[in-house]
């Protein structure tokens, strides 16, 4: 069969019916392995296909493409490199989208490869071009040449190559193409911070973060709103958040929530400035943030409890993200009464917002009461056990209500809810006191596809996985969890049937 392929290549190379021969060459290649086109093929070949892109025959570029995807992939990014560096370069410049796909996935191939990125390094002009891709209409032609660009500043060598050299001037004048490719140029700026403290430090040298924070901290209300999501992506690593604390950018958000008040256009950017302050807390400290930062609990008490949806679902993600460790848990607990009221209306609204809303709520709910065995003091187990009780005068039968309707997302989300006390003593109580809820925790047939029967399952494990559980339950109950668990989520019990003599 390879050679099929090559007879197919020398007949394509001479071009004299190039697309019949394409057509039989696409399905050729498709019958043979890696290991043998590789060790047919030569660049004489691979320079014929490529030449036969610089037509204006759309179905002819078509077959050369979706031929020389199956080619290139067989081949090593060594040889790719220092054999078709040329070709790849006409690729880039080629005005069908699917030849830049194509060339721009085959260097993604090349930049992973330790060897072969050194020579894309030594070949500016490529890289140039690869910089100018970002600035392509096509999405997929500039989100792959943002992973590449982002792999090649991996290294010592690439991060100079990018913010040390003319490259840089190449990286600005790309931004001016447009407001969506000035966003691209920042996101792949964040993406290469986020490495390390000397990745962060080549980005920060070159002005693009403080062109970045700028914009954030600036008037237009709609740009704070995108500029906000790469400064958090940022303050996700230990180096991005002290270089943002050290640049004062952590004072100015807080400062515009503040400001935010006397704002009527506030609705734009504020839930990103709040989920921010967020994500802040749980990488480093609850305590510290509400502490330095009090206008960010202020605000997410308030959005909590205003009329506004989109408002509220914020505030819900944001608690439930404070709440998700003990120090967040007791940060909210300090606020005493004002926690325990919204826990009512949180619960109000898992029961009766829309759809979106109620899952929102649902899962902070888990996160807030969610608490590890070995954090389990009796002071902790009191305070998610009042949580609990706040969010309706019959918690149990809420959640118990929710799981039984016939909405895969909100059944599955109510279960969450009972897998996160599943492990908490008064939790288990509560649930052996419900008539028939041990009950229907072990019936298989309410489980109607397999996302609600993974929750099931994880409920039970949380359940048997307890210390407390065959005290509290009674072996009876301890040991149908335990066969439930043993026989996996998916088991269905086997239905002996009798054969009858003139039956139908």
């Amino acid at each position: 069969m390879a050679e099929a392929v090559v007879e197919l290549l020398e007949r394509v190379a001479r071009q004299e019916r190039p697309l019949e021969e394409l057509r039989a060459l696409r399905l050729a290649v498709q019958a043979v392995p890696p290991a043998a086109l590789r060790a047919r093929l030569n660049e004489h070949h691979l320079g014929a296909l490529f030449a036969l892109l610089g037509v204006n025959d759309r179905e002819q570029i078509s077959a050369c493409v979706s031929t020389l995807e199956r080619i290139l992939q067989a081949l090593d990014p060594l040889y790719l490199i220092q054999n078709l560096r040329e070709e790849l370069q006409k690729g880039l410049f080629h005005p069908d989208d699917s030849v830049k796909i194509l060339t721009i996935s085959q260097i993604g191939r090349i930049v992973e490869n330790p060897d072969a990125v050194t020579e894309i390094l030594n070949s500016p002009e490529l890289l140039r071009q690869i910089i100018n891709c970002i600035g392509g209409e096509k999405i997929a032609v500039a989100k792959e040449a943002i992973k590449s660009l982002s792999q090649i500043a991996q290294t010592q060598d690439g991060l100079e190559a990018l913010f040390v050299s003319s490259l840089l001037s190449d990286l600005k004048n790309v931004m001016a193409t447009s407001d969506i490719v000035r966003y691209r140029v920042y996101e792949l700026i964040i993406e290469i911070s986020s490495v390390s403290a000397d990745s962060l430090n080549y980005c920060a040298n070159s002005g693009l973060i403080s062109e970045l924070i700028g914009e954030l901290t600036g008037d237009d209300v709609l740009v704070r709103a995108t500029c906000i999501e790469m400064v958090t992506s940022l303050a996700h690593t230990p180096h991005g958040r002290q270089y943002l604390a050290q640049q004062g950018v952590i004072d100015k958000i807080s400062n515009i929530i503040v400001g935010a008040e006397s704002d009527p256009f506030s609705g734009f950017y504020l839930p990103g400035f709040v989920k921010f302050f967020g994500n802040l807390a749980v990488v480093d400290s609850p305590q510290q943030i509400s502490e330095r930062y009090p206008i960010f609990m202020e605000k997410v008490f308030e959005m909590a409890e205003s009329h506004d949806p989109t408002m509220i679902g914020v505030a819900v993600d944001t608690l439930g993200i404070l709440g998700s460790n003990v120090e967040g848990k007791q940060v909210l607990q300090k606020t005493r009464s004002r926690f325990q009221n919204l826990l009512k209306k949180i619960g109000h609204q898992a029961k009766n917002a829309p759809t979106e809303l109620r899952l929102r709520c649902l899962d902070a709910i888990s996160s807030l009461l969610y608490l590890p065995p070995e954090q389990q003091t009796e002071d902790l187990l009191r305070m998610t056990e009042s949580w609990f009780s706040s969010l309706s005068s019959q918690p149990l039968e809420l959640f118990r209500s929710i799981s039984t309707q016939p909405f895969p997302d909100l059944h599955c989300g109510a279960l969450r809810v009972f897998t996160a006390i599943a492990n908490q003593p008064w939790a288990q109580k509560l649930m052996l006191d419900s008539p028939g809820f041990v009950e229907y925790i072990v019936d298989r047939s309410v489980e109607p596809d397999k996302a609600s029967k993974d929750a099931k399952y994880e409920l039970v494990k949380a359940l048997v996985n307890s210390k407390t559980i065959a005290e509290i339950f009674g072996n009876q109950y301890y040991l149908r969890l335990r066969a439930y668990l043993r026989e996996g989520p998916y088991y269905v019990k086997a239905v002996s049937t009798t054969a009858v003599e003139g039956a139908e």
